[in-house]
């Protein structure tokens, strides 16, 4: 199956420019065979923990979701979309949406929000989804820096791994080191499991943020099938297995 990651803006991702952004994104993905697009980490609004008013854009997931993300409705390409998630409580979650069809077929809430505090809360349920021939699973950043999650969804048939992924630091935090560390997980994950792992970031600077951009397409056996340039937007794609295989001999020790 041929998958794509789109590293977007990381100033798009918090206007409302995105949205026909994506959508350019899609018509691109439809020219060239792609069947399953992943987009980063709360690429519509970005992220409540960094806004002076998080629930402001947020959005529940029925109806109003599905309407915003109508202009990414396609025939043929299944769209992975990170928002903020608020439920009937009031409680915000950050979560991915899986887009097929022009509906809400599936959706992620990230397990692990951060490292010390966050004004999500933490998902509970590590479910897997099915895009025609494929079986994946969703992470969202820090989630996959765990292994038991991605084990997971590896034992209930996931083939592959989507990682939508907001790599955007304060001065200081933020740097090519970043990437390098996204890289050997995801190169971890893959060998642990035998699955495919797919990462979508944002890239560049947005007032004190920035994020060098991290995406790329691993296989199977961890080699890196295509990775984005640091610091530019960018479209990655490549052809991935939809069977799992057996993982890397050793790579559990």
């Amino acid at each position: 199956m041929r998958v794509a990651a789109y590293q977007t803006s990381l100033a798009a991702s918090k206007s409302g420019d995105v949205l026909p952004l994506m959508r350019e994104q899609v018509i691109r993905c439809e020219a060239i065979g792609v069947e399953i697009l992943c987009c980063p980490e709360a690429v519509l609004g970005g992220l409540a923990d960094y806004s002076d008013d998080p629930t402001s854009f947020a959005i529940a997931a029925g109806e109003r979701l599905t309407e915003v993300l109508d202009p990414l409705t396609s025939r043929t390409v299944t769209t992975i979309v990170g928002f903020t998630e608020v439920d009937t409580h009031g409680r915000l979650y950050n979560a991915a949406a899986v887009f097929q069809g022009g509906a809400v077929v599936g959706l992620y809430r990230k397990l692990h929000p951060a490292i010390n505090r966050s004004v999500y809360g933490a998902g509970r349920e590590m479910p897997v989804f099915t895009v025609g021939a494929l079986t994946f699973g969703i992470l969202i950043c820090r989630d996959s820096t765990f292994p038991e999650p991605a084990r997971v969804m590896a034992e209930q048939g996931a083939a592959a791994l989507f990682v939508p992924t907001n790599n955007g630091l304060a001065p200081g935090k933020a740097g090519p080191e970043i990437v390098a560390d996204a890289r050997r997980c995801d190169i971890a994950r893959a060998r642990e499991n035998g699955v495919s792992v797919i990462r979508a970031d944002v890239v560049g600077r947005d007032g004190d943020l920035t994020s060098f951009g991290s995406s790329s397409i691993v296989d199977q056996d961890g080699e890196v099938l295509a990775s984005a340039a640091l610091l530019e937007t960018d479209l990655i794609v490549a052809e991935i297995e939809t069977a799992r295989r057996s993982p890397t001999p050793g790579s559990r020790d």
